[in-house]
């Protein structure tokens, strides 16, 4: 599997037991969709690859996980912070309006004030705010993925209207 045609749910988070289980902090707000899953893929150096899954349930808010041919702590120790990814053709259907952040890559962004900032060359959704990566001219803006600040977003004209707050772009732009 191709990491283009996938999608990162989220990473290893910690070993479980001595028996080879292993937390999984999925990166979703339908953390529900996924408790039923038959494996995943695990970044090992630059490859994807499969490990299937023989038990899953939550526990506290991640995924408690027993991957076939993972029976020891060391093993399980081995996969901590590796990031897991599932196919891009299973991604859950999403209502009118709705988007995945990776769906935005390369769409134009546009400021009600300043004009055209860029192209969003990433979002950064590791803490609890998800923050728009955006290159405007070789710099680097951040704009938090907020609803206070995103207007619009049209994916016919891969165009992103946002409205952010005074002087924040110009801080990124400044020598």
């Amino acid at each position: 599997m191709r990491l283009e045609s996938c999608y990162q749910l989220g990473h290893i988070a910690s070993k479980f037991s001595f028996k080879g289980e292993v937390l999984l902090k999925l990166d979703t707000d339908y953390p529900g969709e996924y408790l039923e899953m038959e494996s995943v893929f695990v970044q090992l150096e630059h490859e994807l690859v499969p490990f299937f899954i023989e038990r899953s349930r939550w526990h506290n808010g991640s995924l408690r996980v027993k991957f076939e041919g993972v029976d020891s702590e060391l093993q399980a120790t081995a996969l901590i912070g590796k990031s897991i990814y599932r196919p891009l053709d299973e991604l859950p259907e999403l209502e009118e309006g709705q988007y995945y952040y990776h769906e935005l890559i390369g769409f134009e962004v546009i400021d009600t004030s300043f004009g055209h900032i860029g192209e969003l060359v990433g979002v950064n959704d590791s803490s609890t705010q998800a923050i728009f990566i955006i290159d405007h001219k070789g710099k680097e803006v951040l704009l938090p993925a907020v609803d206070e600040i995103i207007n619009s977003i049209d994916k016919g004209q891969k165009r992103i209207l946002v409205s952010a707050p005074n002087g924040l772009i110009e801080l990124y732009l400044e020598p």
